[in-house]
């Protein structure tokens, strides 16, 4: 079914917004795959925050032109899923485990600042912890020398105490 050209104008305009504050797109060949499946893909996706949506690849080509992810317009053939996310290692976390739990959806390529990236490397991003465990790795390293400086300057009241327990302690 063929989109009209009101129609073809919305849909590039919903995919220009989604991918406005985007960091990083892909696209992945979905062919083969149920409706079911995709709903499943997209659900993934919605919770994740990252934008999926099957378009037309000449709209793809459109929207992409001139923005970051215009190298991904020479990869755009056959039946494309495109996503898109402000994290993007949400993005790749969320196509590849989908991929890895069904066969016949293929990662293409991504797109990051500017630069193609492979489908292997888009699966070792995915391997990549998320936003908030990167931040609370940082947020301890930053935090353990501040608190470890706290105990040793706690221990020194600690250990007067401890050795006029002691004393007491042999007194008795």
């Amino acid at each position: 079914m063929s989109l009209n050209l009101e129609q073809k104008k919305a849909v590039v305009a919903e995919v220009s917004a989604a991918i406005q504050g985007a960091e990083a797109a892909v696209v992945a060949e979905y062919r083969g795959l149920t409706v079911a499946q995709m709903t499943t893909l997209r659900a993934a996706a919605r919770q994740a925050g990252v934008y999926v949506k099957v378009v037309k690849n000449s709209l793809v080509r459109r929207v992409v032109a001139g923005t970051s992810f215009a190298c991904l317009d020479g990869h755009l053939r056959g039946p494309l899923a495109f996503a898109a996310s402000s994290d993007p290692v949400a993005v790749a976390k969320v196509l590849s485990e989908f991929a890895r739990a069904n066969d016949k959806f293929v990662i293409k390529v991504g797109a990051m600042d500017g630069a193609l990236m492979t489908g292997e490397q888009l699966q070792a991003l995915a391997l990549l912890p998320s936003r908030e465990v990167l931040l609370a790795t940082l947020m301890r390293t930053m935090q353990a020398p501040a608190a470890q400086f706290v105990r040793t300057l706690n221990e020194i009241p600690a250990r007067f105490v401890r050795t006029l327990a002691a004393i007491r302690d042999k007194a008795q």
